[in-house]
C-alpha cells in the first residue's frame, strides 16, 4: 500500500477514561492585565489534547501554568490527582518527575552531546548507576529514531533531529503526561509530518497523555483526539476535530480559514488604552 493510499489513523476510544488533568475556573494575570478568563478543561488518560489558538490567545500562559512555572490568580489545576498549587514545593517536584516537557526550540544544552542531554533528567532525579542510565537513554533514542547519533553536538543536528532529541529527553523517565510546545514550528512539511507521527506513536506505544500547544492547523487536525480552542484568554470550545471544523463560531472559522479580524474600538476605549500604555 502506498503512502497516499494508507489508511487514516484510527483514534482510540477514550470513553470513560479517567482525567489526568483537571483545570477549573483558571484566572491568570500579568500585572493588572487579565490573560486567562475562567478557563476550565479536562484531559483524559491516553488522550492527545491540542491547545490551539492564534497569537495572543493565551496558549503559552496556560502551558506555563500547567507546568507550575506561573502561579494563577485563582482557580485550580489538578494533575494526576494532585492540586498543583495546593501541594508543597517538594511534592510539586515529585509530581514534575511524572511529567515530560518537549520545549519549542528543543532547549538542548549546546555544550553537551545528544546522549548527555538526554541523560540530564536521570542524573538529576534518580540514583541509578551511569551504565543503567545510558541504557535507558539509548532505548529512548531508538524510540525517536535517533539511535547512533548520541555523540553529535546540538550544533550538528538538523531541526528535526533537535526536536527528536528533545522528545527523547522528555520521555526518558517514562512520564505519564507529556507536554509539547509547538513541536512542528519552524520545520518543513515533511519533517513536521514525521514529528506528528512520532507524537502518535509515543501515545500508542507508551500509553501517555499528551498536551500539545500549537498554531499549526494541519498538525492539530492530524494528531488531536480533542482540541481546545483558545481566543483572547477564553475557551471558545473543546471538541473533536470534526466538531471544531463544523463549528459555526465566527472566531473559530476565522482561525481555521486564516481570516483576520478587524477590531472596532470605541474612540473613548481607544483613548483609555493609549493612556494605560503610556502610564
Amino acid at each position: 500500500m502506498s503512502h497516499a493510499e494508507a489508511a487514516p489513523y484510527q483514534r482510540p476510544d477514550l470513553t470513560g477514561a479517567p482525567n489526568v488533568i483537571e483545570i477549573h475556573d483558571l484566572v491568570t494575570h500579568y500585572g493588572t492585565r487579565k490573560i486567562l478568563h475562567n478557563v476550565s478543561v479536562e484531559v483524559r488518560e491516553g488522550e492527545i489534547m491540542v491547545i490551539m489558538g492564534g497569537s495572543g490567545s493565551g496558549k503559552s500562559t496556560l502551558l506555563n501554568t500547567l507546568l507550575g512555572l506561573l502561579r494563577p490568580t485563582s482557580g485550580a489545576v489538578r494533575i494526576l490527582g494532585q492540586d498543583l498549587w495546593g501541594i508543597s514545593d517538594v511534592e510539586r517536584t515529585h509530581l514534575r518527575q511524572k511529567i515530560g516537557v518537549a520545549f519549542q526550540g528543543g532547549a538542548l544544552f549546546s555544550s553537551l552531546n545528544v546522549l548527555e542531554n538526554i541523560l540530564l533528567p536521570l542524573r538529576e532525579h534518580t540514583k541509578l548507576d551511569l551504565n543503567t542510565m545510558r541504557i535507558m537513554a539509548r532505548l529512548k533514542m531508538q524510540v525517536v529514531n535517533l539511535a547512533g547519533f548520541e555523540n553529535l553536538m546540538p550544533a550538528e543536528l538538523s531541526g528535526g533531529m533537535i526536536k527528536r532529541a528533545a522528545f527523547a529527553r522528555a520521555i526518558v523517565m517514562d512520564p505519564r503526561v507529556l507536554f509539547c510546545d509547538e513541536p512542528s514550528a519552524g520545520l518543513d512539511p515533511i519533517v513536521a509530518s514525521a514529528i506528528d507521527d512520532l507524537i502518535l506513536s509515543l501515545r500508542d506505544a507508551m500509553g501517555m497523555s499528551i498536551v500539545v500547544v500549537t498554531h499549526e492547523l494541519e498538525s492539530a487536525f492530524r494528531i488531536a483526539d480533542r482540541i481546545c480552542v483558545l481566543d483572547r484568554g477564553h475557551i471558545l470550545m473543546v471538541g473533536t476535530v470534526d466538531e471544531v471544523r463544523a463549528s459555526q463560531n465566527e472566531r473559530i472559522q476565522n482561525l481555521l480559514n486564516r481570516r483576520t479580524e478587524e477590531e472596532n474600538l470605541d474612540p473613548d476605549e481607544y483613548l483609555k488604552r493609549l493612556t494605560a500604555a503610556a502610564s
